[in-house]
C-alpha cells in the first residue's frame, strides 16, 4: 500500500518529469540544468557516458534540439530520499541541422538533496525488436 508521503513524491517527480520535459522542448540549458544534480550523467543508447556540462554545452550551442518528447508507461518508485522514473519516450529532434526522432525506454534516478528533488542519472535504451522468446511466451515453457 502506498503511504500518504509516497503519493506526495510520486506526484512531485510527475511534475519534475513535465516541467523537465518542456524545458528540453524549448532548448532552455539553464532551466535544464536546474533539474539536475552537479553530478549527473546520461548514459545514451550507444552506451556513450555524458556529463551536465557537455550536455548542456550541446544544447546551448544549439546543435541539439527538442521539437517534442512525449512520455507513456510513466512508472514511479519512491524510497526514501530517492526515487526511479521509468517511461517510454519518442522524441523528435535535430542534431546539427539534421532531424531524427527516437522511441526509447527512459531511466531517471532522482535524490532528495537539501529538500529539493535532483535527477542523478539517465540512461536510455533505444527500441529494437523483441527476442523470439519475449515475442512467443509459450517458447519459455521450453527454457
Amino acid at each position: 500500500m502506498t503511504s500518504e508521503r509516497d503519493r506526495e513524491a510520486q506526484e512531485e517527480i510527475l511534475e519534475l518529469e513535465r516541467e523537465f520535459g518542456e524545458a528540453m522542448i524549448q532548448n532552455d540549458a539553464d532551466a535544464i540544468g536546474l533539474f539536475l544534480s552537479d553530478d549527473w550523467i546520461i548514459i545514451d543508447p550507444d552506451s556513450g557516458v555524458i556529463d551536465k556540462s557537455r550536455f548542456l554545452a550541446v544544447i546551448r550551442s544549439g546543435a541539439l534540439k527538442h521539437e517534442a518528447m512525449d512520455s507513456e508507461d510513466i512508472r514511479v518508485r519512491t524510497y526514501p530520499n530517492s526515487a526511479t522514473v521509468t517511461a517510454v519516450t519518442s522524441t523528435k529532434s535535430k542534431y546539427l541541422g539534421k532531424e531524427f526522432s527516437t522511441r526509447e525506454r527512459a531511466t531517471d534516478v532522482f535524490v532528495k538533496k537539501n529538500g529539493r528533488w535532483q535527477c542523478v542519472l539517465t540512461h536510455l535504451t533505444t527500441f529494437n525488436k523483441k527476442p523470439e522468446v519475449l515475442n512467443n511466451p509459450e517458447s519459455l515453457v521450453n527454457l
